[in-house]
């Protein structure tokens, strides 16, 4: 793929996303009591790594300027069935010069762990990157304690780059952390199905 250099890449489109199991929207006020649910779960913070603490008005404040940022893009991950908020996916640290980005999820816990939301809103985003966006890169990082998720980037096509040895300190222990990238080519030729490639 060719970029032209007069051509401005940016996040500034706020989509919606749909998929069978999962709707990606842009992140809107009524999401903030799910924000909260997420960000208060102990175990969705030790498996992003995250010391921080949010309240209330500093969560609505954030979700209320989502839309006038054209360097990330953050989505609601909204279950389709019950129209429940599960969820948040974004891309981040975007790198126009280099055209790649960051990639984090998290869900809001073991009632959306395991049911294929994770995968479906990873798919849908990556599909926008690279085919509407027209990035060439995007990254994640895993924590050594989440083998579910690395699992699940894999399965998607991620490919392992390295490990950070003891990069988070988390309960007195230090914990690595893997480094894995989807490039436009890998999705273009399998579209987050590499298992389906012969």
């Amino acid at each position: 793929m060719s970029i032209s250099t007069h051509i401005k890449i940016s996040l500034a489109e706020k989509p919606t996303l749909t998929g069978e199991l999962v709707l990606l929207r842009p992140v809107e006020a009524a999401d903030v009591p799910g924000l909260v649910e997420l960000v208060s779960d102990p175990e969705v913070g030790r498996l992003t790594g995250s010391h921080a603490s949010f309240n209330i008005e500093a969560l609505e404040q954030w979700y209320a300027t989502r839309a006038d940022h054209d360097d990330r893009l953050d989505l609601a991950i909204v279950e389709r069935a019950t129209g429940g908020y599960v969820g948040e996916v974004v891309l981040n640290e975007f790198d126009v010069d280099n055209l790649s980005c960051s990639l984090r999820i998290a869900l809001v816990g073991t009632r959306a762990f395991g049911r294929g939301f994770g995968s479906e809103a990873i798919r849908l985003i990556l599909g926008h990157a690279f085919e509407t966006v027209g990035l060439h890169r995007v990254s994640l990082e895993v924590y050594d304690f989440n083998p579910r998720a690395r699992h699940v980037y894999e399965k998607i096509g991620f490919v392992h780059e390295g490990t950070r040895r003891q990069a988070l300190r988390w309960e007195d222990a230090w914990v690595d952390a893997h480094d894995m990238a989807i490039l436009a080519h890998e999705w273009a030729k399998h579209q987050g199905h590499p298992d389906r490639c012969g």
